[in-house]
């Protein structure tokens, strides 16, 4: 089979296994989950044998496939790997059977149409990645939306119908203005080619003054900015996380919120190059503001999931302030924050659920202690929270120090021509990672800590980690001290890609930032 074969085989998997869940009984909810964990499993088999195939340092895409869809509309169904989106599809797999079975228990109403929900979820996901054509980039990026809309409407918390109702008039709204910008673009190409495209290299090569360029630039922006989330656009995000059941919280921290970062990486900057130069300076003033907003709502939570949930709007203004740096070094780095918080919180927003499971309650003052109670649980949620910290020889520790390292080398020419304020910014961004300190070591005293105290557990015993439960997160904990020690695989990976983003949106860094 070849590696095109394998990637179109890699997107429709779960579409296949949705016809054949079509088939099967209600009743059996076993082999339902077992269906999906199979499909999922064989998924993520797959996304590991194309990231072996990858070639690093080839320009352009691997593994294409391009066939016309809509012709007289000059849309086509174009899908291919490169350093951008590779990660990132190997996240996506690789934390779908994670978030099935962690599901195996907690979900018992629905299991057939839940399990279908997340099978067409990460259709769409990976979809959005991989897609190299802007009207099948949007199909995509709609289609996802349905989907999670019913994982946190028919099986989250109380207030779920509350929290999906404000997930989609977010989303739905910041879509609408990008739509708009969608139309401008594909009468544009149709204006000076004389016949229509939506291929994404077909729109790099499109010239736009200045003007219009900062106009669909904002329209963009805004649709990507609100899936981030960035200050103030994030509100939505805490009452999400809180009301979504675990697999979903999971899935929205994981990969739905690496959608906002990747649509700047991939369309928003390269598309309007000059105009996203203009707005550095602003986007890099949300960013910062992001983080530390973000740890600062944190540090006072006692809701745990709230705490996890605005710690993503803080580490992912990371990823924005990597960006937006635009040499190797911070740009790589927003990749590998990216993937590392993908890792980490959705591993934390798993013990959570593992321990709302026995207790039902998400309340940081109702436990104590639970390092005597649960020993094993306790052991795995240190490592995440010391991961989330940025310990050296975790993932997270590589993600922000390239991050930083990149933005200071960013800013510091500026300070010498003159220019402070740059380096003010990057300078309070580390003050995140403090924040983060606090608020997680916080988190973790309260929580493992102390008189050992939890909820009465369900049959009136706690019981610790089960295998299955040890199996997740261990998967998890491997994959972050793998990115934490051995980076370079994924920066030679990634390199070719940063460099050609370089070159498309800010030539003058191209030969900056370098390893």
């Amino acid at each position: 089979m070849s590696e095109a074969m394998a990637l179109n085989l890699l997107l429709f998997l779960p579409v296949l296994g949705g016809i054949v869940l079509l088939a099967l009984p209600e009743r059996r909810a076993d082999l339902v989950r077992g269906l999906s964990m199979v499909v999922l499993s064989a998924q993520l088999l797959l996304a590991a044998w194309l990231y072996f195939q990858f070639e690093a340092g080839v320009p352009g895409l691997q593994f294409e496939t391009r066939i016309p869809w809509i012709a007289a509309w000059g849309v086509h169904y174009h899908i291919g790997l490169d350093g951008l989106n590779l990660l990132l599809v190997l996240l996506s797999a690789f934390l779908g059977p994670l978030v099935v079975a962690g599901a195996f228990t907690s979900i018992t109403k629905d299991v057939k149409l839940f399990h279908g929900m997340v099978l067409f979820l990460q259709f769409t996901m990976l979809g959005t990645f991989l897609a190299q054509d802007l009207f099948l980039f949007y199909l995509f990026w709609e289609a996802m939306l349905i989907p999670m809309f019913l994982i946190i409407g028919v099986w989250g918390g109380e207030r779920r119908i509350y929290a999906t109702l404000k997930f989609f008039l977010y989303t739905a709204f910041g879509s609408i203005l990008m739509l708009a910008a969608v139309i401008y673009l594909a009468f544009t190409v149709l204006t000076q080619d004389g016949s229509p495209s939506f291929a994404f290299t077909d729109l790099y090569d499109l010239g736009f003054a200045v003007e219009v360029q900062l106009l669909l630039l904002a329209a963009f922006a805004l649709s990507f900015a609100i899936k981030v989330p960035m200050v103030p656009l994030h509100t939505w995000l805490p009452d999400a996380h809180v009301e979504a059941p675990t697999a979903g919280s999971v899935i929205l921290a994981g990969v739905l919120l690496k959608m906002g970062t990747y649509g700047f990486l991939k369309l928003g900057f390269p598309l309007f190059p000059d105009a996203a130069q203009i707005a550095t300076p602003l986007i890099m003033t949300l960013a910062v503001v992001s983080i530390i907003y973000g740890a600062g709502l944190a540090l006072v939570q006692d809701d745990i999931k709230k705490i996890i949930a605005y710690s993503s709007v803080s580490h992912l203004g990371y990823v924005m302030l990597g960006l937006v740096s635009y040499n190797l070094l911070g740009v790589q780095g927003a990749i590998i924050q990216m993937v590392s918080h993908g890792l980490v919180a959705g591993g934390l927003f798993l013990m959570v659920g593992m321990i709302y499971e026995r207790c039902h309650s998400r309340d940081l003052a109702a436990y104590g202690g639970l390092a005597k109670l649960l020993p094993v649980y306790s052991v795995f949620f240190m490592i995440l929270t010391l991961a989330a910290i940025g310990l050296p020889t975790t993932s997270g520790f590589t993600g922000e120090f390239l991050v930083l390292l990149g933005a200071f080398h960013a800013a510091w020419p500026q300070f010498e021509a003159g220019a402070t304020y740059p380096l003010v910014l990057v300078s309070v961004a580390v003050l995140g990672i403090v924040l983060g300190a606090l608020y997680m070591l916080r988190l973790a005293r309260r929580l493992l800590f102390g008189e050992a105290r939890a909820p009465e557990a369900e049959g009136g015993t706690l019981r610790d980690l089960g295998l299955r439960e040890k199996a997740i997160l261990a998967a998890l904990v491997a994959a972050v001290f793998y990115i934490g020690l051995f980076p370079n695989d994924f920066l030679q990976k990634t390199e070719q890609a940063v460099i050609e983003y370089q070159e498309r949106v800010w030539p003058a860094r191209a030969g900056e930032g370098g390893q």
